[in-house]
């Protein structure tokens, strides 16, 4: 990949940089944390915003609604709207940044048309439906059931860490239609409408404080066949591509967001005396080496997607399994900067650090993404 910028890169830069000194000054106070009705407001106010722009669905195909950008314009707008303190995609982010992506790879044109448009707009909200209390790290142990009643599948089950689920419009869903088949083999992924009958969410609160996972029960849910992306049963393979994109790409702006925390955390230890110990200075330049390096990767995976399909190769397990261990080394430093004031539940320090410490977890857990790097890239024998 080419990482100098054209003559036509730097004018979009400039380009976007003015459109957001024009738009951000018009957007509402922030919500608060805990209050997810809101936030959701919020953040589908701002897709919108995008939209009318000409920047939602920047690096999505222009025959999916997207802007066709070429990798390098993606990443600059990454770049910017972070350095300009915008909204990220929040509420979004799984039908922005996984599900949606999803149906671009793998939906038929009719689920295109139905779905990418409303997210694109801001006007649905997706949530993630994949994890089970007794299937976390073992995806494919799942056993939530679809059961086929002529042209619905009739769903029972439970789900648990369910992203952004009671503000969701639409879920992207993991079940079992095969109860016979070995168990990477009889999934199939569904899009679930969240009001539809036999659905209960039940909010759960995470340690900082705010309630953006749910437990989810579904009590013979009614969901159509035409809803299933992918054949029947190949609901693997599907799945294998939603968590290429939350592995390989979904994170690309949080990479910005750490970049842009270290800085802030230099600026605070000059100003309270603590630069002048050697020890911190040589932790807070090698965590910099360190988000330079991810941000590099990060470079090459998305360049790679838009070069490959759009879909991220295992590069994004080399990505997650590093990123997971700076972020958390990253509110370590801020602790040993900030000193007493990192205790205040109050400052988004303290929740950034809290938050940072379930990375190991999210998109799939370390030892997951071990394993995945030792066998699919090294070549290691899989372990018995």
């Amino acid at each position: 990949m080419d990482l100098t910028y054209t003559e036509a890169e730097e004018e979009f830069r400039a380009g976007l940089r003015l459109w957001l000194r024009k738009a951000l000054p018009t957007l509402p106070p922030r919500p608060a944390p805990e209050d997810w009705p809101a936030r959701r407001a919020y953040d589908c106010g701002w897709q919108r915003m995008l939209y009318d722009a000409g920047y939602a669905g920047l690096h999505w195909p222009t025959e999916a609604g997207g802007q066709g950008a070429t990798p390098t314009q993606h990443l600059i707008f990454l770049e910017e709207t972070e350095r300009a303190g915008a909204p990220y995609v929040g509420a979004g982010f799984v039908g922005l940044l996984h599900a949606g992506p999803t149906v671009i790879a793998e939906g038929t044109a009719g689920q295109r048309a139905r779905w990418l448009p409303p997210i694109l707009r801001g006007e649905q909200v997706w949530c993630q439906g994949f994890s089970e209390p007794e299937a976390g790290s073992d995806l494919a142990a799942l056993r939530t059931l679809a059961v086929r009643d002529g042209d619905h599948y009739l769903v029972t089950g439970s789900k648990i860490w369910t992203s952004h689920a009671e503000i969701a419009d639409w879920c992207e869903l993991l079940v079992r239609t095969d109860a016979d088949a070995p168990k990477h083999r009889g999934i199939s992924w569904l899009a679930m409408p969240m009001d539809a009958p036999g659905v209960t969410v039940r909010p759960l609160r995470t340690l900082a404080g705010t309630a953006e996972f749910a437990e989810v029960f579904l009590d013979e849910v009614p969901v159509p066949v035409a809803n299933r992306v992918g054949a029947e049963n190949d609901g693997w393979r599907v799945t294998m591509v939603t968590l290429s994109f939350e592995r390989g790409t979904a994170f690309v702006g949080e990479v910005v967001a750490c970049r842009r925390v270290l800085g802030e955390l230099a600026r605070a230890a000059r100003a309270n005396g603590r630069w002048d110990d050697p020890v911190l200075r040589r932790r807070l330049g090698r965590l910099a080496a360190d988000f330079t390096a991810l941000w590099r990767l990060t470079q090459w995976n998305v360049s790679e997607a838009q070069h490959s399909g759009g879909v991220p190769g295992v590069g994004g397990s080399v990505f997650k399994l590093r990123y997971a261990q700076v972020r958390q080394e990253l509110y370590d430093a801020a602790a040993a900067v900030l000193g007493p004031q990192a205790l205040d539940a109050g400052q988004p320090w303290t929740a950034d650090r809290l938050s940072s410490l379930s990375y190991t977890i999210a998109a799939g857990t370390t030892q997951i993404q071990r394993n995945i790097v030792a066998e699919r890239i090294l070549g290691l024998p899989k372990g018995r």
